[in-house]
């Protein structure tokens, strides 16, 4: 799996020369981008969202389009709307800014439920369909959205079945006071996203996301990731639990990073590394949770903590067929 850590690298190198002191998340994002899934970046204005989705975007050299989304939108605004030619006597379909590769969705919590709609069949199915045509959305095809937590005035809730849609939830956090130096003196005379290039090509994406679903799960450790995201529909304080979606996503995330650390199969680790971020915002909580004043993270990190870790080799035995190869190369 060297190919696809080599490839991460470059890319985390890459968008660490905007973000700061970000390491994991940044990490989070190149792991959602190997398995073709859709991230939600949630935090509080002014720490770096909308440039981590453009540095992502800079750093793929894929076809690049920002949705501003606003009360007054309406769906036609996202995915196109058709319009009568005068000349030739026919509807022609003008595209909309969901038709590119890498999408940045701001504030999409601010858009109206029937305008956040529009991007359900897009998220799920790689397409759209306006006026009865259905049209196949570019591949790869990748929507990075970002949301306030804190400002609800003017704002609509992701409705359960968007919110679903996306594979983790990102946070960034106040940087620390030497990042916050570090981030003045870069930016003295002008913003380092102005000099970020394409480093990896389409075409290394596209094998790096083949490659990411070579990795072993033992079966061990695919029960594991069941048992947790079951057990978040068993959670006393939990009104709605996490999907089949939640399990599909864990299970994908874990293989990117064992890749990503340059292995070939999954261990615990990378699971409990990646419940949260994959399962939380999956997760509804019912007014138990709310009188305790628990968020999501912290209840899916109880579940996590119920669930026994199960023991044996969860290489499969690979590592063991590796040894006579690794025995014949040092010959």
């Amino acid at each position: 799996m060297t190919d696809v850590q080599n490839f991460a690298g470059k890319i985390i190198t890459n968008i660490e020369k905007v973000i700061v002191g970000k390491r994991q998340t940044v990490e989070l994002a190149v792991m959602g981008l190997l398995c073709q899934g859709h991230l939600l970046i949630e935090d509080v204005p002014g720490v770096g969202k909308t440039m981590l989705a453009r540095s992502l975007a800079r750093s793929l050299g894929c076809s690049f389009s920002r949705i501003q989304f606003t009360p007054d939108m309406l769906p036609s605004d996202v995915t196109g709307v058709s319009i009568f030619n005068q000349v030739s006597r026919e509807f022609e379909f003008r595209p909309g800014p969901i038709m590119a590769q890498v999408v940045l969705a701001d504030e999409i919590n601010r858009a109206t439920p029937k305008t956040q709609a529009a991007l359900l069949e897009a998220m799920e199915e790689n397409q759209v369909t306006v006026d009865g045509v259905t049209r196949p959305l570019p591949h790869p095809f990748l929507v990075l959205a970002t949301q306030n937590p804190i400002e609800y005035e003017g704002t609509f809730p992701l409705p359960e079945a968007q919110v679903d849609r996306f594979l983790m939830r990102l946070r960034l956090g106040y940087p620390s006071a030497e990042d916050e130096v570090r981030i003045l003196e870069r930016q003295q005379f002008r913003h380092p996203f102005l000099e970020l290039d394409q480093i990896v090509s389409v075409e290394e994406l596209n094998q790096a996301q083949e490659a990411i679903k070579e990795i072993y799960v033992s079966p061990a450790l695919k029960r594991y990731i069941v048992d947790i995201n079951q057990k978040t529909r068993e959670h006393p304080e939990v009104y709605l639990g996490a999907s089949p979606r939640g399990s599909l996503a864990l299970y994908r995330t874990t293989q990117a990073r064992a890749a990503m650390a340059g292995r070939k199969f999954v261990l615990p680790d990378d699971i409990k590394e990646l419940t949260v971020p994959t399962l939380a915002h999956r997760v509804i909580l019912g007014p138990g949770a709310r009188l305790r004043d628990l968020s999501n993270a912290q209840v899916v990190e109880e579940v996590l903590q119920s669930v026994p870790v199960p023991g044996g080799d969860p290489t499969g035995g690979l590592l063991h067929m590796e040894i006579p190869q690794t025995a014949m190369n040092n010959s």
